[in-house]
């Protein structure tokens, strides 16, 4: 690994996604992802790639949907607004069965709302925000340094499945300055993509690529293998991490920035006796059901906090099955909950 630099989160994903192998980058500016744009716009020429604004969200994601086809490792990025004008695009790129990488750092909403950080997108990402029966494979770091980690993963998963991932962050995790290391070697060799439209020739089968299919039974079939690979996901792709879980007695679910803050108030929990705990799912989607309800076995309570108005609580009562009870503490707005505001709850539950 090379020595450790200060940067930026979104500057620190648009170095990671060079390292990757990206080489084409489509995006338009919103706040508050706009210094990626930014630094791709220095840094894809250094390395023989092509950052190209895009007149809008809608073009930006067909310009992926292109170059993806083509074979290229591609990536867009936007923020809540602009990845709801993606979302007819996502689910033309999973029905092609294309990968690609989508960064959302999150904003306040609904609406046009405000620029400060917000998690009120999850229910976008992990359900499908566009049409059709689709995944999308949804990472959530919660560092700068797990943000250049699952930036690498992400390109990694979206050849293995030919499938869009997503990395969901949030206003405050693009905004923040760490120490990061990259890979010493950037990417060179990338898998091979003999379904690519990179010509026709006598020693290469013609690929067409489409997301259209006019009969009802080709297309049920096609749902079908979609469906198939979304298990083969379900069954190798899951990610998270528990901090004191052990002997927790209340569980705090959280991820993203959200998960250090609560990570702060479970240490301000053990400090006063309470034997609290804290479940950080790493992948959104697919999320990690099955290690969360182990947890409820011996823990009584669970709290699920986040930025938004309760968005993953239906996830976290899915994974428990009725077993404990479930509560929820959230900000929204843009607000940004606190630890002690956090340990509060926790307090209560104790």
């Amino acid at each position: 690994m090379s020595e450790k630099l200060l940067m930026k989160g979104n500057e620190a994903l648009g170095e990671a996604a060079v390292r990757a192998g990206c080489r084409l980058y489509f995006a338009y500016p919103i706040t508050p992802q706009s210094e990626l744009p930014e630094y791709l716009s220095r840094r894809m020429p250094e390395v023989g790639g092509v950052f190209l604004q895009a007149e809008s969200e809608v073009a930006a994601i067909n310009m992926v949907y292109g170059a993806s086809g083509a074979g290229a490792r591609v990536m867009t990025s936007s923020s809540s607004p602009g990845i709801s004008l993606k979302q007819e695009g996502l689910s033309y790129i999973a029905g092609a069965e294309l990968p690609c990488v989508v960064v959302n750092m999150a904003r306040g909403g609904p609406g046009l709302g405000s620029i400060q950080p917000s998690q009120s997108d999850y229910l976008q990402a992990t359900k499908g925000g566009g049409h059709g029966d689709y995944r999308l494979i949804v990472l959530a770091p919660a560092s700068v340094q797990e943000v250049v980690d699952l930036t690498i993963l992400a390109f990694d998963l979206a050849d293995k499945y030919r499938n869009p991932v997503m990395i969901m962050g949030d206003g405050l995790l693009g905004q923040m300055m760490e120490p990061v290391t990259f890979p010493d070697e950037v990417k060179k060799e990338l898998p091979p993509k003999p379904w690519a439209t990179t010509g026709w020739t006598k020693d290469r089968p013609k690929n067409i690529i489409t997301s259209l299919e006019l009969q009802p039974e080709r297309l049920e079939e096609h749902n079908r293998h979609l469906q198939a690979k979304y298990a083969q996901i379900v069954r190798e792709e899951i990610r998270w991490d528990e901090y004191l879980t052990g002997d927790a007695e209340v569980v705090v679910v959280a991820y993203g920035t959200v998960a250090r803050i609560a990570r702060s108030a479970v240490d301000a929990a053990r400090e006063k006796g309470i034997k609290a705990g804290l479940f950080r799912p790493i992948t959104l989607w697919p999320y990690p059901y099955d290690a969360l309800g182990r947890l409820a076995d011996a823990a009584k309570n669970f709290l699920t906090v986040e930025m938004n108005c309760g968005q993953m609580v239906e996830d976290v009562r899915l994974a428990v099955d009725g077993r404990r009870p479930v509560y929820f503490y959230g900000r929204s707005g843009g607000m940004v909950p606190t630890p002690e505001e956090v340990l509060a709850e926790i307090e209560k539950l104790a």
